[in-house]
């Protein structure tokens, strides 16, 4: 048995930046930060005394005989890349929902791919992790997908990520002193607000417009720079809020899709009870809403979206992580081997 445990990401600034259609040529940033509420995936071989060979537990349950028959895309093709023909049980629990721009997809994935590493008795860096995550999202299952999600949810933490035409990707961490970190962190409020998307049909129409929104672009990916300055400096971290609420300006211009009337009200109702700033997180549609506002403020904020669930969160800085593994124990033909055991034993022979 493998269980692996992913965190969820909040972007800050310079979404968009992220996709291939855009960094390719300009070259992307983002500023992001992983969070401690996680995606937790259970992998082991399945002993053979079931009628079905594999069974997958997610919010549905697949029972089937063959990887071609897995209905979950990420889930088939990932058996198919690690060339698994025994039987497996999957088993995915999150602690926030799915299609809500918290990166859930990508955290999926890269889990999925650590406990399936570990299976085979592999441990993998980082940066490997999160680029198999990107090839299979973006080369495999075709999905308008940028590269942020993978790299938080691979590495973890606090950091600027920088994206290369050449596909290089670079992560600094940005150290704060722990008073500033505390200081951010108070200022934020998280809702969710009862809309779940799918990001690769939000992003598409977006990624369309790259060419056209160059401009715009270029201000977000800039915009990383002069937050971290904020951040690192010491001007009033309201600045901060209100770089945000310019980035949601911007960012709600490149595409219809991305924000919506109801969106629109609720981000208004938390402004008029002070709220600096704010975004819809990820591609956008619906799905969590990240304000910025001074603590003194939030029990007003508090009340006028008391209809909206509010999520309690603090800054995580470990990523992916196996937290357990226990040696597998295969079952062939009436006898019982440890996996470990039947190598050595080959080795011998």
């Amino acid at each position: 048995m493998i269980i692996s445990r992913t965190p969820y990401r909040i972007s800050f600034f310079g979404g968009g930046t992220d996709y291939p259609a855009w960094y390719k040529e300009y070259g992307g940033r983002i500023l992001a930060t992983t969070i401690d509420k996680y995606c937790y995936i259970s992998t082991r071989y399945l002993p053979p005394f079931f009628k079905h060979n594999s069974r997958i537990l997610y919010s549905k349950i697949e029972e089937v005989n063959s990887v071609d028959e897995i209905r979950h895309p990420a889930v088939r093709e990932i058996l198919k890349y690690f060339h698994i023909h025994e039987g497996v049980e999957i088993h995915h629990d999150g602690d926030l929902p799915a299609r809500s721009g918290i990166g859930s997809s990508s955290a999926f994935t890269v889990g999925l791919l650590h406990t399936l590493f570990a299976l085979k008795e592999k441990m993998v860096a980082k940066i490997h992790l999160a680029k198999e995550a990107i090839r299979i999202e973006q080369h495999i299952l075709k999905e308008n997908v940028g590269c942020q999600d993978q790299v938080s949810a691979a590495f973890g933490g606090f950091n600027r990520v920088d994206f290369a035409p050449n596909d290089e990707i670079s992560i600094v961490p940005i150290i704060l002193s722990q008073e500033r970190l505390n200081a951010l962190q108070d200022h934020l409020l998280l809702y969710f607000t009862g809309i779940s998307r799918t990001a690769s049909e939000i992003a598409k129409e977006q990624i369309k417009k790259t060419k056209e929104k160059k401009r715009e672009l270029t201000l977000m990916r800039e915009m990383v720079d002069e937050s971290i300055s904020i951040l690192t400096g010491t001007q009033d971290m309201g600045a901060f809020g209100r770089l945000l609420h310019e980035h949601w300006m911007i960012k709600r211009s490149l595409s219809k899709n991305i924000s919506s009337n109801v969106i629109d009200q609720i981000y208004e109702k938390a402004r008029n009870a002070g709220a600096i700033g704010g975004k819809i997180l990820g591609a956008g549609g619906g799905g969590f809403m990240l304000l910025f506002a001074h603590p003194k403020d939030h029990a007003k904020i508090k009340e006028k979206l008391s209809n909206l669930l509010r999520v309690s969160f603090r800054f995580e800085n470990m990523g992916s992580q196996i937290i357990f593994y226990h040696p597998n124990i295969l079952i062939e033909a009436g006898n019982i081997f440890n996996r470990n055991a039947q190598e050595r034993f080959k080795l011998r022979v």
